[in-house]
């Protein structure tokens, strides 16, 4: 039984799968290795990337125009600085490949002579030279994992590529070379803040400006949802719910990993899933997001550690505050790069997806979540209702004891208050309700939405809650109007009954006595609102 790949590259016999030399653009690939251009692929992790790849090396081989290798190059990323260490790894990636994949053993036999004779500034372009000398084909060069070289490594590299790349009229060299990874070629770079002498090298002499192209490797389309799961019924005849397909795509954008992952968590690891004659609904597809986040799957780990990076939180950190900081271009490319982001055709930035957008706060107020100790029956009532006057009574205590130590040292110090607000009825709200998040740069606010089952009566609790922040005397008033209409408005696109504005004071020379309070107001349109400082 073929199953939903959720590690590593796709094997067809053993996995359900889209055609991947259907995924990118293959006649304007081959156009580009006809044509011997040196160009790029780039996409996040975990899209697919290497399946393509090896499906283009395979595909070009069963020609006879072309010879064409796949190598990976991670492990040379050990080496950090030292070149001689990086190199080798390389080379002895190249030998092994070669000789598996085209059963040629020139640059096993002779890479290491060739890196004694020539040192490891010249090795790769004097190996592979040779080696384009004694093929009786051209051969192209398919290089993943290419940006995680780092340092002098990575910049002796690409020079002695684009050293290659310039000299083919006299000397051979690849007709064609794809390097590939999660980032375009503008951020195969070191910091310039951390090691400037680096930046100088990589400056002089760019050898970043041999690319001729620069491709990126989509997401599936909803089509591409159907005909994925599509497989697994035919092949168990396990139904999908109508409407599942529609929903994974909102939820995932088409993310391959998630695409799989949701699916492989509801068939193959669910008891009801297992079971070939139960009908995979869209329950189980929202139970199967809840327990990949809270097992916090390594994808979903590796995605958010790059929330550490500070280039990501500068970028990040507005969102999540919903605020208009200036956010540098360069800084949002990278992060859209990623795919923690993606932009729209109007150019504004959202997250990457309905995932991606839930995980990202959770992440960061992970900490903050373990450490809250709550009893979520003080804030139900008799009724089964969620209680959320005690429950904000609660957090303004919670939040005027601990704030400031907990958000002491915290990265996203601008975006703590509200990350701990979410903390706090995360923790509350875990396992007997949902709380969804929404933000956008610009709007000057986050916005949440409580969904609370009510155990007695068909419909549920829907709570909306806003979360603005002051640091202006003079912009408390308009915050205070403009978070009514904000909130309202809101109230009746989620069709809630219940509305709360939070609004956290950050004005210096405040005291704790002045910033925690609670009003009662009525919106423009006749809504009642209960706004609460914080």
């Amino acid at each position: 039984m073929r199953y939903f790949n959720t590690t590593g590259p796709l094997n067809l016999a053993k996995h359900y799968c889209l055609d991947p030399l259907q995924r990118w653009n293959l006649p304007k690939i081959l156009s580009l290795i006809d044509q011997e251009k040196y160009f790029l692929l780039h996409a996040p992790r975990q899209t697919g990337k290497t399946t393509c790849l090896q499906a283009l090396a395979h595909h070009l081989n069963k020609g006879n125009q072309l010879r064409c290798v796949y190598i990976n190059v991670e492990e040379a990323q050990a080496a950090e600085e030292d070149i001689a260490e990086g190199m080798r790894a390389i080379l002895y990636q190249l030998g092994m490949q070669s000789l598996q994949q085209l059963q040629d053993p020139f640059v096993d036999d002779n890479w290491e002579r060739f890196l004694g004779r020539a040192g490891p500034l010249k090795a790769f372009h004097a190996v592979v030279s040779a080696w384009c000398q004694h093929s009786s084909k051209p051969i192209v060069l398919l290089m993943d994992e290419a940006d995680a070289l780092v340092g002098k490594t990575l910049i002796s590299m690409l020079r002695q590529l684009r050293s290659g790349y310039i000299n083919r009229m006299t000397t051979p060299f690849l007709q064609s070379t794809i390097l590939c990874g999660m980032r375009d070629i503008r951020d195969y770079r070191v910091n310039p803040q951390d090691r400037p002498e680096l930046q100088r090298l990589a400056a002089a002499g760019s050898p970043f400006n041999i690319k001729s192209d620069s491709l990126r490797l989509g997401d599936f389309s909803q089509e591409d949802v159907k005909t994925l799961y599509a497989q697994h019924t035919q092949e168990t005849g396990q139904q999908f719910e109508e409407g599942v397909c529609e929903t994974v795509f909102e939820l995932t954008q088409g993310q391959p990993w998630l695409v799989n992952a949701l699916a492989y968590e509801a068939c193959f690891r669910s008891e009801i899933g297992m079971d070939r004659s139960q009908t995979i609904t869209l329950q189980h597809m929202e139970a199967a997001k809840e327990k990949m986040i809270q097992r916090r799957e390594t994808h979903l780990e590796q995605l958010t550690d790059k929330l550490k990076q500070e280039r990501v939180r500068r970028v990040i950190e507005p969102m999540l505050r919903g605020d208009g900081t200036l956010i540098h271009a360069r800084d949002a490319e990278y992060v859209v790069d990623l795919g923690l982001l993606k932009r729209a055709d109007n150019g504004e930035l959202s997250f990457g997806n309905p995932i991606y957008r839930e995980i990202i706060p959770r992440e960061l107020a992970f900490d903050f979540q373990m450490n809250i100790k709550l009893r979520r029956p003080a804030y139900v009532d008799q009724e089964g209702q969620l209680c959320m006057k005690r429950l904000i009574t609660e957090f303004q205590q919670f939040f005027r004891e601990n704030s400031d130590s907990w958000l002491e040292g915290f990265q996203y110090k601008e975006a703590g208050p509200h990350l701990i607000v979410q903390a706090f009825l995360q923790r509350v709200i875990n396992g007997g309700g949902t709380l969804a998040r929404e933000y956008a740069l610009g709007r000057g606010r986050t916005d949440l939405i409580i969904t609370w089952p009510l155990a007695h009566k068909q419909n549920k609790q829907i709570i909306v809650l806003e979360l603005k922040l002051t640091h202006r005397n003079d912009g408390a008033d308009t915050i205070m109007t403009k978070g009514l209409k904000q909130t309202s408005r809101y109230m009746d696109t989620c069709g809630a009954t219940e509305g709360h504005l939070l609004i956290f004071d950050r004005r210096e020379g405040k005291s704790w006595d002045e910033r925690i309070w609670v009003k009662h107001e009525t919106a423009p349109d006749g809504k009642q609102i209960t706004v609460w400082g914080l």
